[in-house]
């Protein structure tokens, strides 16, 4: 899994690919941070983050799914998957491998954003008048996020060997996940099963955790999704052995 990890890893860096993620990342969050004018936290009055933990799901929406689509689609269209897959290592291990690999780039978009604590918490009347434990939360909250959408990624590479539509089909699922249930649960017909069909979907959970409550179930949701995704992709990948 290790040496599938390094590949991964060093293939992003010898590329563009990471260096265009963390720049967007930090330019869309960065903007929408200080610049704009209905969400700069300059005119928000408030010492918090919420600004960058209410966009960075939106553009994690689709920064994720562009890192994740090229995992085994580019494997599939180059012919090498066999290749691959003939290694000394099972299924699960190559798919880990390419999932940590994926995670840890979209961590390391993440980690240049603690610059926003230190100078909100320098900017805060008084000065470290921010909640830091609901920002340790939110943070939280967003390698769970990033987890989850990440092994949706994973997924929609392993059905196609298009990266274009690989890309296409993980926008869609991690906004049905992220955001459908709750969509579909405003609909004024199901009564008492309405809070069950918002408990489904991502945002439900991952706007808990935002407010510094690390709560068991949470975790445990996010971390069952992203093992039943790992799992999906190890059956399509298997589906080569029926």
């Amino acid at each position: 899994m290790f040496s599938i990890l390094r590949k991964e890893i060093n293939s992003f860096l010898n590329s563009l690919i990471a260096y265009i993620v963390i720049g967007v990342f930090l330019v869309v969050t960065g903007l929408y941070m200080w610049f704009f004018p209905q969400s700069n936290v300059l005119d928000y009055g408030y010492a918090d983050l919420q600004p960058l933990f209410s966009i960075a799901p939106w553009v994690f929406l689709f920064l994720i799914p562009a890192i994740t689509m090229r995992s085994f689609a580019e494997e599939r269209k180059a012919g090498t998957i066999e290749l691959l897959l003939t290694r000394p290592l099972t299924d699960l291990q190559i798919i880990l491998g390419k999932y940590f690999a994926c995670l840890l780039l979209v961590i390391f978009a993440l980690l240049p954003t603690l610059i926003y604590y230190v100078s909100v918490y320098f900017l805060g009347d008084p000065e470290g008048n921010i909640d830091s434990a609901g920002v340790a939360g939110s943070y939280i909250g967003l390698v769970f996020l990033a987890a989850v959408f990440t092994s949706i990624g994973i997924f929609a590479s392993s059905i196609s060997k298009d990266q274009i539509i690989s890309f296409i089909v993980a926008v869609l699922l991690c906004f049905i996940v992220y955001t459908g249930f709750d969509m579909l649960a405003s609909i004024d017909v199901w009564g008492k099963l309405s809070y069950f069909i918002s408990y489904l979907g991502i945002q439900f959970h991952y706007e808990t955790i935002s407010k510094g409550l690390i709560d068991s179930r949470d975790v445990l949701y996010f971390v069952s999704v992203s093992a039943l995704m790992i799992l999906a992709t190890k059956l399509v990948l298997e589906s080569r052995k029926w």
